[in-house]
């Protein structure tokens, strides 16, 4: 069964009034994903972007996912690890959903992990979610 991009976008940061563009993400899917995405259907990107309901039928639905991370900007390991670490942090915690004892420990897992890589033009960075499995 093959799988097919559901969304795309970009992770930049400005520096000194210039957008600089770091990666682009695709998010890609198993077809049958779909059916259980239904009453979202009609919905604008905003309105899904802000609706734990919609994650939280995506994450579980039975299928793979996958995230495809491009590297358009040269970038350290380290740097990215730390960015990913801190954009999922904000998010859980602007959410009331972050815990610090729980998630920090986790976290310090990936950002070690990524620590000693390093990430030249082109690279790949794919994060599987097993169709029997909420874990990348």
């Amino acid at each position: 069964m093959g799988i097919f991009l559901l969304n795309e976008g970009i992770t930049d940061i400005e520096i000194h009034f210039l957008q600089i563009k770091f990666t682009a993400i695709g998010v890609y899917l198993e077809p049958e994903i779909v059916g259980h995405l239904q009453p979202w259907k009609g919905k604008s990107g905003k309105e899904l972007a802000e609706n734990d309901d919609f994650f939280e039928a995506l994450i579980s639905a039975p299928g793979e996912k996958f995230l495809r991370i491009v590297v358009i900007k040269e970038i350290k390991g380290s740097q990215y690890g730390v960015q990913l670490e801190s954009a999922v942090r904000d998010r859980l915690a602007a959410d009331d959903k972050y815990e610090r004892k729980e998630g920090g420990k986790l976290w310090e897992k990936v950002v070690e992990f990524f620590q000693s890589k390093y990430f030249k033009k082109d690279s790949i960075i794919t994060f599987h979610f097993p169709a029997t499995s909420c874990t990348a």
